[in-house]
């Protein structure tokens, strides 16, 4: 009789079967890096949940009590490592945290803003396979954004700790400055090929040597 396989075997299986939006560019994204300029990398699997609560409502204490804060403003960022939460609208937030945050803070975390939620207005989603984390740095990092992307990146305006919806290479995406070289950036599954390859092209230059 064939042995039935525990719980924790199946979910094992299941990910070691699965492959990220952009698994099929890690080798493209590690030649295409350029050391002492610019390095790009996919971050997979992150937990990403999205949250639709009033941050001023009895809900919305509920929810900051379990992510650390609800930010306030267009652009703020709250929470701290491994928890954090962007602002997408007044009353729309996205939870980024690794991918073992799904069985974290004492339970799920899914299953922890779903149960400080309550039955009030609102909504917890988890939108772990919507979107998948592409990561940017160097010193060269913001010259290459600043090809296709409409914000103003200076380090003056954009500070680090700041994140905001907007578009690269004509993608929307958020994008994240968690650090005065470094950005997270987060598309769709389905443009991660697309804006990966964008990326990579924008960052050729670099590898060739400057002309005196």
């Amino acid at each position: 009789m064939a042995e039935t396989a525990t719980p924790a075997e199946t979910v094992n299986s299941v990910r070691e079967a699965r492959r990220s939006p952009a698994q099929h560019l890690a080798e493209a994204f590690a030649s295409g890096s350029v050391d002492g300029a610019v390095t790009l990398k996919e971050i997979p699997y992150q937990s990403m949940v999205g949250i639709r609560v009033d941050r001023n409502s009895d809900a919305g204490a509920r929810v900051a009590s379990v992510t650390g804060g609800l930010p306030a403003a267009c652009g703020e960022v709250t929470g701290a490592d491994p928890v954090n939460v962007l602002w997408l609208g007044p009353t729309e937030f996205l939870v980024v945290a690794p991918e073992e945050a799904h069985d974290s803070l004492g339970g799920s975390l899914v299953s922890d803003l779903t149960s400080a939620l309550g039955g009030d207005a609102g909504q917890v989603v988890d939108l772990s396979a919507n979107r998948t984390t592409f990561e940017l740095s160097g010193s060269r990092a913001r010259s290459v954004l600043e090809k296709s992307c409409a914000l103003d990146l200076h380090p003056r305006v954009l500070k680090a700790g700041t994140a905001l919806s907007t578009e690269i290479g004509h993608i929307p995406v958020v994008l994240w400055k968690t650090g005065e070289e470094t950005f997270k950036i987060f598309p769709r599954a389905s443009f991660a090929d697309f804006l990966g390859r964008w990326l990579l092209d924008s960052m050729r230059e670099y590898a060739s040597p400057e002309v005196p």
